[in-house]
């Protein structure tokens, strides 16, 4: 027989809050702080305020949210309606909601995944949670979703948030992948940051987060249009972001491979003041980056990384640091 909502609730209230490992919530920590402290275009920033929201909205988010989203043994679905709950009564708008939907079976797999932990057993735990997913998970989720209220949401022809389910949280998610790339990961395994993600993730040095944070920015929305853009301003303006993302990116890696910091960033500060004058953000690809940093952090963690969990390893996409 399955378990009333509110008995859901309670568990959840007694759980205690500091369940997850140290490394783990260091890492989801650290992931939102580089989202911010990168001036991504489009996006709201330390340097860079825009949307109506600041930087110290969103790290405040990430802070209060942690406890829930990371919740040993949690179900999913609770998680995010828990930590969306949370981020309202902190901050009064949604700064995370794309963020909270995309970790939470992320940290649930986690707590599963074989060890040594690497990305194929967290990975191959991840599709398990995911097959798990039942219909108390998509009326937690879609409470979340109404509750964070994101701009654009508007109706769906099947399974709409607005009313209530009929299927598991996945399958809901799969009739969304055609609309929105959060809901693709769902359906597809989490398969864009495992390959595309963490690909851009290891092409920068290991002393420069914030460049392996843009890389994988730039990558993300210049894969695909992106969905909070396609929701907000239609197709036409989310296809023409992707392909000034392309240009942007190929030009950023040349001139960061030529050792012209100014050369490579002044474009991409001017892109930025762009989109935010149109009121244009790439919201989903933050989203999707945050995602991909818990999970490189993660792994760097486990690997005996320590302090260093968030911060990029491998070839430099650059020949010099850059700051």
């Amino acid at each position: 027989m399955r378990r009333p909502l509110w008995r859901y609730m309670d568990t959840m209230a007694e759980l205690p809050c500091s369940v997850a490992s140290e490394p783990v919530h260091a890492a989801f920590l650290a992931a939102c702080r580089l989202d911010v402290e990168t001036p991504k275009p489009g996006n709201v920033s330390v340097q860079s305020a825009g949307h109506g929201m600041r930087a110290i909205e969103f790290i405040t988010s990430a802070e209060v949210a942690a406890a829930a989203l990371l919740t040993h043994g949690a179900p999913v679905g609770l998680r995010v309606l828990d930590a969306v709950t949370r981020t309202r009564d902190a901050v009064g708008c949604n700064t995370n909601l794309g963020i909270l939907l995309l970790v939470a079976p992320l940290a649930a797999a986690l707590e599963e995944a074989a060890r040594p932990l690497t990305a194929d057993h967290w990975r191959a735990a991840t599709e398990r949670v995911l097959a798990r997913l039942d219909i108390d998970d998509t009326r937690f989720a879609y409470r979340a979703i109404a509750l964070a209220n994101p701009g654009g949401l508007g109706e769906a022809p099947e399974q709409s948030v607005h009313t209530p389910p009929t299927v598991g949280l996945r399958e809901a998610m799969t009739l969304a992948t055609g609309r929105d790339s959060i809901a693709r990961q769902y359906a597809e395994g989490f398969r864009d940051i495992f390959e595309s993600g963490l690909a851009a993730f290891r092409e920068a040095a290991a002393d420069q987060p914030r460049i392996a944070t843009l890389n994988i920015f730039l990558t993300f929305l210049g894969s695909w249009p992106d969905s909070h853009i396609v929701r907000k301003q239609g197709m036409a303006v989310a296809q023409s972001v992707t392909l000034a993302a392309r240009e942007q990116h190929a030009k950023w890696r040349h001139s960061l491979a030529q050792n012209r910091s100014g050369a490579a960033f002044q474009p991409l500060d001017a892109w930025d003041a762009e989109l935010k004058a149109s009121a244009i953000n790439p919201g989903t690809s933050a989203d999707l980056t945050v995602a991909t940093l818990f999970v490189a952090g993660c792994l760097a963690s486990a690997s005996g990384a320590g302090a260093r969990s968030c911060q990029p390893g491998g070839q430099r996409i650059g020949t010099d640091p850059v700051s």
